[in-house]
């Protein structure tokens, strides 16, 4: 089948098994555009735990399908149209890591970002995301450690704005800690007039916080998760944004706000993982419900309570 063709029976097929497909701000345009909602991982986070639908097809890395299997109701299914779509910011640490690092600090509060497994969520107190990790770090008491993990660009961050000492784990995504902050400063020079939006996960996101003076402007960048970055789109009266993630929000950006201007801060910042959901993989998902993703017990009861505490704090 051809792409029109493929497009046209995937919708047949969600209506026919009445299927809610999520899909992330990375994957695909094509993908997006046939999804009931893109979100960044709190929101999909959200509409994982909120919907009735029996049959979920999560088009997206695959511990992201696992946290929605985490969060589904008794009857639900939760399918992953690729299951080798992993993530190198979560293959940084698993469970027994996690265990033997808390052995080192037995009275810390552990906050795991939603980038981990299952079995890193079950020896977790909060996960977070790039949109809630300062609500839930300043929701944790004064007189109290913090281990954060993985990601160590986006605990330095969160470490910077509120102040808090974290123990932080040394992981990395591949696509963001590739971004050095003189890249940023070159395009503040050439983009004068624009928004910058940066990704907590970048390796530059806590140096650019400092980043001023351009010219005779005051330009700051704005630390956003890729939700934020969307929202700000919308309220800025900026014209052009300069945009430090990986490539796939240029699409929603671009498909929302069609008469702005959307710079990538590099071209190179593709996540592999994220595009290798396909429009046929969908489909032959969607048609066999195949690539079924479950956590059994009592593994979900356990990772299920660092989440639920991190949607609370959040409202």
């Amino acid at each position: 089948m051809d792409s029109k063709e493929l497009i046209s029976e995937i919708k047949r097929l969600k209506n026919e098994k009445n299927a809610l497909i999520l899909a992330h701000n990375y994957v695909k345009g094509e993908i997006q555009d046939l999804a009931d909602y893109v979100g960044d991982s709190l929101g999909l986070s959200r509409k994982s735990a909120e919907t009735d639908n029996e049959l979920i097809v999560f088009c997206a890395v695959h511990f992201m399908a696992e946290t929605a299997s985490v969060l589904a109701k008794r009857r639900q299914r939760i399918l992953c149209p690729d299951l080798n779509a992993g993530c190198s910011l979560s293959e940084t640490i698993t469970g027994s890591q996690l265990k033997e690092w808390k052995k080192e600090h037995p009275d810390a509060i552990v906050v795991s970002y939603v980038n981990t497994s299952a079995e890193v969520k079950a020896e977790s107190d909060y996960c977070c995301t790039s949109g809630n990790a300062l609500n839930v770090v300043r929701s944790i008491p004064e007189d109290k450690d913090i281990l954060f993990l993985p990601d160590m660009f986006l605990g330095a961050w969160v470490q910077e704005v509120t102040g808090r000492k974290m123990h932080i784990w040394p992981g990395e995504c591949h696509v963001h800690a590739s971004l050095p902050p003189e890249r940023i400063q070159d395009l503040m020079k050439v983009h004068s007039d624009a928004d910058f939006l940066i990704h907590p996960e970048c390796g530059c996101s806590t140096s650019c916080m400092y980043l001023g003076s351009v010219g005779k402007l005051e330009k700051k960048p704005h630390i956003l998760s890729t939700a934020g970055m969307v929202k700000h789109a919308e309220k800025s009266n900026a014209e052009t944004f300069v945009v430090a993630t990986e490539t796939g929000i240029l699409h929603p950006l671009k498909k929302s706000l069609p008469k702005k201007e959307f710079i990538p801060a590099s071209d190179s910042m593709v996540c592999q993982y994220m595009k290798m959901v396909t429009l046929e993989k969908l489909y032959l998902s969607l048609r066999d419900e195949k690539h079924e993703v479950k956590v059994e017990e009592p593994l979900k009861s356990k990772a299920k309570k660092a989440i639920v505490r991190m949607l609370d704090i959040d409202g």
